[in-house]
């Protein structure tokens, strides 16, 4: 009987061993697919942020803005966005 015993203690420790690195892999992907869909959810559109405003809102900033804003809007081609493809760098925080 402990000849028995013996033989089945390492195989039942790496059946459990198993068990725990297959449950960790599904936890750590879960939390990645949860992660995604936060970081696509918090995109959002022109559009989809100025809903109230059915005809668009034009990016032109009337007040003072940085430098580097500035440079965003330079670099997202700001200038010749067209309603409601414009980009919400185009628009200050």
């Amino acid at each position: 009987m402990t000849d028995k015993a013996v033989r089945i203690r390492p195989i039942l420790a790496y059946a459990a061993l198993a068990v725990l690195l297959a449950a960790g892999a599904a936890q750590s992907a879960a939390g990645f697919k949860e992660t995604r869909a936060a970081v696509q959810s918090d995109t959002q559109t022109a559009e989809q942020a100025f809903a109230d405003a059915p005809d668009g809102v034009d990016p032109m900033v009337t007040g003072p803005v940085s430098t580097a804003f500035k440079q965003r809007q330079v670099t997202a081609n700001c200038e010749t966005a067209v309603w409601p493809n414009i980009p919400m760098v185009c628009y200050p925080d």
